[in-house]
């Protein structure tokens, strides 16, 4: 019989590539695949959304398009400014699949429980934001996965009602 996971992560929430320009790869996406319409934005981490990368406090600006396919989504990250693990792995990879993200609950919780695996935030941020008329709390981490499966990062998302 099989012992129990450290942790159970919820459903896919993402997949995230890097990309040199959002807007260009999502027409791409859309032309070519039929994923879309994309919406893109721009995010400012910083001291205002409690950025940290590589457990100090930092500063960076992306854009990033979102769309949906199914109930998954496709999230097209392009670093502005600023050093994260989207800078990281641009510099050793190129452009490509970074990340993927998983939905917990209690994502403090679950950062602590795989500490005792050696899986710890290498980049950690959250923010208000308004879908639909209701207000939420979105908490984001990135572990340090990739040193330990293949490359691929692991993202833990927590969305709160507020």
């Amino acid at each position: 019989m099989s012992e129990e996971p450290i942790v159970r992560l919820g459903p896919i929430s993402h997949v995230g590539i890097v990309v040199k320009d959002c807007e260009k790869a999502a027409a791409f996406w859309e032309r070519v695949f039929g994923v879309g319409p994309f919406s893109t934005d721009t995010y400012v981490l910083d001291a205002s959304t409690k950025f940290r990368f590589r457990g100090e406090p930092a500063e960076a600006r992306m854009k990033a398009s979102i769309a949906y396919s199914g109930k998954v989504f496709v999230e097209l990250v392009e670093v502005l400014e600023g050093e994260s693990p989207h800078t990281e792995f641009l510099r050793e990879h190129g452009e490509g699949l970074q990340h993927v993200a998983f939905s917990v609950e209690n994502i403090g919780d679950v950062v602590r429980k795989l500490a005792s695996e050696g899986l710890e935030p290498i980049l950690e941020y959250e923010f208000e934001t308004e879908q639909a008329g209701r207000r939420f709390c979105v908490k984001e981490v990135y572990l340090n996965s990739a040193d330990y499966i293949g490359g691929s990062t692991v993202q833990l998302i927590e969305i709160v009602p507020l």
